[in-house]
């Protein structure tokens, strides 16, 4: 039985080791991004129906997502290669250039694809520039500083032990949950809004009803009274 196990492994990788070379390595980032950031608003949505019920899963937020995701995808892509050329570091051995990378992606990549995200994601969704730029400047730095408690560590493991052709799909794999955050923190104002908007509803029909039913009780005395 393991023997089978090992069997189906070494042909699941035979099949997919083509997906890392050559040109199907860029389709096969930027797919993986696109993916994994709409997975990740996904996982998001179901939070907020289940908190929610009232709310219905909302698919031109995913596809934004998704959209927003590929558009990256060949930036990770090239950025890496270009990061490997830069300052080549092998294992331990190469620990001074490896932690030169992680500062690197930190000052450089960071921010810019934090800025590309709430912009792309702006302008999908209708946004003016002025609206997503105000967006930006609100939420940034909350971005910013979660970004440096998540991803240092990440990546000195990747620059350290993941070979380069598969250092997007790495990072792809350990962004669900980061994506679920990404996700709430573009969309949480829209939703205590709709949320708001749902309580106050139901409060004005509340009151509606109970004064409707006061209209309707007030009389009966006079009723009484004839």
């Amino acid at each position: 039985m393991a023997s089978g196990g090992w069997r189906w492994l070494r042909g699941l990788r035979a099949v997919g080791q083509p997906l890392f070379h050559g040109r199907a390595l860029l389709v096969t980032n930027t797919l993986g991004c696109g993916t994994l950031m709409a997975a990740g608003d996904g996982v998001r949505q179901s939070w907020e129906l289940r908190a929610r019920p009232g709310q219905k899963f909302d698919p031109r937020r995913s596809a934004s997502m998704f959209a927003v995701g590929c558009s990256m995808g060949p930036f990770l892509h090239y950025w890496y290669l270009w990061l490997d050329h830069l300052l080549p570091a092998s294992g331990l051995s190469g620990l001074r250039n490896v932690l030169r990378k992680v500062l690197i992606d930190q000052l450089v990549a960071s921010p810019l694809l934090g800025i590309w995200y709430f912009l792309g994601i702006g302008c999908l969704e209708g946004q003016t520039l002025d609206e997503s730029c105000q967006e930006l400047q609100d939420k940034f730095w909350e971005f910013y500083k979660a970004d440096w408690c998540v991803w240092p560590a990440a990546q000195l493991v990747n620059f350290l032990f993941v070979p380069t052709q598969f250092r997007v799909t790495y990072i792809n794999g350990l962004t669900l949950g980061w994506d679920t955050y990404l996700s709430y923190l573009k969309y949480r104002l829209r939703s205590r809004v709709r949320s708001s908007w749902a309580y106050d509803n139901l409060q004005t029909t509340a009151s509606g009803w109970g004064a409707g039913h006061r209209q309707r009780e007030d009389p009966a005395p006079l009723c009484c009274l004839m």
